[in-house]
């Protein structure tokens, strides 16, 4: 009978906790910070649209293009652009292309059905190829898929990469760059740039940018380059017109300093490449209300960059800052060398058949637990949705450390654990970015793992709470990367732990999980139809 009671009262308890789901900034800032919905970017031009000092150099390798109209392969090193049409009531010099009624593209890494057509504003059922295709799951790259040209006569973006997605992300072609060391031996204003952060203390701007590479898992190589671009703060002293409050351009009063103006540039870099990936993102708009279509071909690396200088340049500065021979790109080669011939080195971020490995759930057998957020970002707004959300029954509702165990859903190293986060390599070579990665947030410094730590699948990792980042509830966040990007919860590569798959819902945080006829309805208000109890032989 007390058993009984006991049971019927965490039923209770857990259907009483009221929105255990992390909050937007995952980052730390100066308070007051407002919502990522709220936060208003600006739309003035940052300081010098190019380094003129920056040439590309005659060895540079060829870099990859596609051509829409034309019945060429897609990313093919040594294309060039023949046609760029330019946003209506802009002149164009773009010579005309012919009409033809397929085209050929060559599918790259990250690429699904789905996201294809819509990039190419086709029906799923209208591309065809010579090998097999499926409505789920990633395309292999290199897939040579025939697709009608319904954008013919459509004005888009420039349609020559300018980026590899590699060099975008913190992959392993960041391995070993040691980010103190670089910006020690350059000699800028860098090396004595300081942002005070609530949460940590005083960063020199090497820490600022260790920390947000990690945190965002973008490039320090790419943070460090648009440092340079629009600062001179890397190799010397700030360019004329620098602004030291806004020292990257964005007029927000609530990002001042080197640090968080660093955070509103990524927001845009994670917006263009994530909203690319996933098929939300399909033009640009200009600060003075232009639209123009991004080309279907791009790599997402370079939707990145294109979106980003869209949203502070008008298109004849915008134009310039994408010029592969002239622009961004060249001050980035002359301080890091090429990244085609590193990209072409690495093959695909996602290689072909890619699949996730077997992943339990994340608490113990027989304990009662909620899943309160289904696929919402994996961190901050701008990111995949790839993260879930799951609650301990408590006490008490709101924040608080459970006594509940989170566990290692794999075996693997400890690379990173602090502020509330840990962080499991599961190929165990040490770096966080490469191969697959699963981050916990919300993990409290009581008995929390210490990095360094070799664990099996089911071994402690520590206790849910509301450390790290914004949240309304003790849970735990659980996001995976693969190659340093992050990775969508629901298709083509769902989330899976102990048998129970993750589906997208109609908005961030819901969505179910599934496991043969049984099904899991995420609710931040933990009710009933989103508890979930580990079995046995789970």
């Amino acid at each position: 009978m007390k058993s009984a009671i006991s049971k019927a009262a965490a039923l209770l308890t857990i259907c009483g906790i009221l929105l255990s789901a992390c909050g937007t900034n995952l980052w730390g800032g100066t308070d007051p910070v407002p919502t990522l919905e709220t936060a208003t970017l600006p739309s003035t031009s940052p300081v010098g649209p190019a380094d003129p000092g920056a040439t590309a150099t005659s060895t540079d390798t060829p870099i990859p293009s596609f051509t829409p109209g034309l019945p060429t392969e897609a990313i093919t090193p040594g294309d060039s652009v023949t046609a760029v049409a330019s946003p209506t009531g802009l002149q164009s010099s773009a010579t005309s292309t012919p009409v033809q009624p397929v085209i050929s593209y060559v599918s790259q890494s990250g690429d699904s059905l789905n996201v294809v057509a819509i990039h190419f504003s086709v029906e799923p059922s209208e591309i065809t190829s010579g090998s097999p295709l499926s409505a789920l799951g990633f395309i292999n790259p290199g897939t040579q898929l025939f697709i009608p040209n319904r954008l013919a006569g459509t004005p888009t973006t420039p349609a020559q990469a300018i980026i590899p997605d590699s060099e975008l992300v913190d992959s392993p072609t960041s391995v070993g760059f040691d980010i103190p060391g670089y910006v020690n031996s350059a000699g800028g204003k860098l090396t004595t740039t300081k942002d005070y952060m609530d949460t940590v203390g005083w960063l020199s701007g090497a820490d600022g940018i260790i920390r947000m590479s990690e945190g965002s898992s973008i490039s320090p190589k790419l943070l460090l380059a648009l440092i340079q671009y629009y600062t001179g703060y890397v190799q010397g002293q700030p360019k004329p017109g620098v602004d030291e409050k806004y020292i990257l351009g964005y007029k927000n009063p609530n990002y001042p300093g080197l640090y968080q103006q660093m955070r509103l540039m990524v927001m845009d870099l994670l917006s263009g490449y994530y909203g690319w990936r996933a098929g939300t993102l399909t033009e640009l708009t200009f600060p003075d209300g232009t639209n123009l279509r991004i080309a279907p071909g791009l790599n997402a690396g370079t939707v990145a960059l294109q979106y980003m200088f869209s949203k502070k340049l008008n298109y004849a500065d915008w134009m310039k800052a994408i010029d592969p021979q002239t622009g961004f790109i060249s001050l980035y080669k002359s301080m890091f060398g090429d990244p085609w011939v590193r990209a072409n080195e690495l093959g695909p971020l996602f290689p072909p058949n890619l699949s996730q490995p077997t992943f339990t759930l994340p608490f113990e057998v027989g304990a009662l637990w909620a899943f309160t957020g289904g696929p919402h970002p994996a961190w901050e707004a701008e990111t995949s949705l790839g993260a879930l959300d799951f609650a301990p029954a408590m006490a008490a509702p709101g924040c608080g450390v459970s006594n509940a165990w989170v566990l290692a859903i794999s075996g693997g190293q400890i690379v990173r654990s602090g502020s509330g986060f840990v962080v499991l390599d599961l190929d165990g070579d040490g770096f966080e970015q490469t191969g697959w990665v699963v981050i916990y947030q919300h993990i409290a410094t009581k008995d929390r793992v210490p990095v360094g730590t070799w664990v099996n699948v089911g071994d402690r990792i520590g206790h849910p709470s509301c450390e790290g980042g914004v949240a309304t509830g003790t849970h735990v966040h659980i996001a995976r990367k693969y190659n340093g990007e992050w990775v969508g919860a629901g298709d083509p590569l769902p989330f899976v732990l102990s048998g129970w798959t993750a589906h997208y819902g109609d908005a961030p945080y819901h969505g179910t999980l599934t496991k043969g006829d049984q099904t899991i309805i995420a609710n931040q208000a933990a009710t009933h139809e989103s508890q979930i109890i580990r079995k046995p032989d789970e």
